[in-house]
């Protein structure tokens, strides 16, 4: 038997909506949302949509956290999938094109302790939060940050189930073994015919993983 990682995502898989839009959305000094729009379109790549739209927010980190702390939910099922990972030995890994500082944050909020997160690194500064994307192998990435991840993952020979919702996910979720999809991913997933296994809350991720 393969030895197991879960690769999941968390702006809306493990929150229920983007915390980083929401961020946007309420700081933001300019028209992110076009930006948004590039990137939807193929024009951009994720590194330079959040480094444009990230460089728009001035306020500083206690201020942004301060917002997420009144309005973030969680995706029903979260600690019953970490608590089912542990206990089938599986590896959980978070890998997100979202920034580091607040999806620690949320999770020190929840009282979630050592769980690996591989996250956009940030710098608050006087013009703008700097975003950068870094590699396994300590690169600078513009795109493909997830899929970078996985394919090491793949690499140390893991077994990798694959959890997520965005566009972002498409590529990166078509290396893994078993790929759980809801939103925009499960409408990729569809639209191209490709095997997954579609999910709300997380406890559906749980009740899949037990025929793994």
């Amino acid at each position: 038997m393969k030895k197991t990682l879960i690769q999941c995502d968390f702006d809306g898989t493990i929150t229920e909506e983007d915390a980083s839009f929401y961020l946007l959305d309420s700081y933001a000094a300019g028209d992110w949302r076009s930006i948004l729009q590039q990137y939807k379109e193929g024009r951009i790549t994720v590194g330079e949509f959040n480094t444009r739209a990230f460089a728009m927010i001035k306020e500083d980190e206690a201020t942004l956290l301060s917002k997420l702390d009144e309005n973030v939910r969680i995706r029903p099922g979260f600690r019953e999938l970490l608590d089912y990972s542990a206990y089938r030995g599986f590896r959980f890994v978070i890998v997100s094109n979202g920034l580091q500082f607040y999806i620690e944050a949320i999770l020190r909020a929840l009282g979630v302790k050592g769980l690996e997160v591989r996250a956009a690194t940030n710098r608050f500064q006087a013009d703008g939060v700097q975003v950068q994307y870094v590699a396994p192998d300590g690169t600078i990435l513009q795109d493909g940050f997830k899929e970078a991840y996985i394919k090491l993952f793949l690499s140390e020979g893991y077994r990798v189930v694959y959890v997520g919702n965005g566009t972002s996910d498409s590529y990166a979720s078509r290396h893994a073994h078993t790929v759980f999809a809801t939103g925009d991913l499960l409408s990729y997933y569809q639209r191209h015919e490709l095997t997954c296994i579609p999910f709300d809350d997380l406890t559906d991720v749980v009740n899949g993983l037990t025929s793994l």
